[in-house]
């Protein structure tokens, strides 16, 4: 179950990915986190005001998806196959 503190902030207690319906990074990188069992919150940019502004705001004015908010505070925007790997396997091997 979501929890709505983990939306729109930028120290969510979980990994939390923006994204759009079609988008083919995002289908990549939710394939990556439930492969590795990542528990990570998806939130759709469609119809929702609130994702679309913070997006917006972390973005500097650019939609850009996925953008991916991780506990520690850092954010990767758009990341390649490469960043996203490193990101959130390289720490569950330690």
């Amino acid at each position: 179950m979501q929890s709505q503190k983990d939306h729109h902030t930028l120290i969510p207690s979980q990994i939390v990915m923006y994204t759009t319906e079609y988008c083919s990074d995002c289908i990549r990188a939710k394939k990556l986190f439930e492969s590795n069992n990542i528990p990570h919150i998806r939130i759709g940019l469609e119809g929702n005001e609130d994702a679309t502004e913070f997006v917006l705001q972390v973005n500097n004015g650019y939609r850009s998806v996925p953008t991916i908010v991780f506990p520690d505070g850092s954010i990767l925007v758009e990341p390649s196959w490469e960043e996203l790997k490193t990101k959130i396997i390289a720490p569950n091997r330690a």
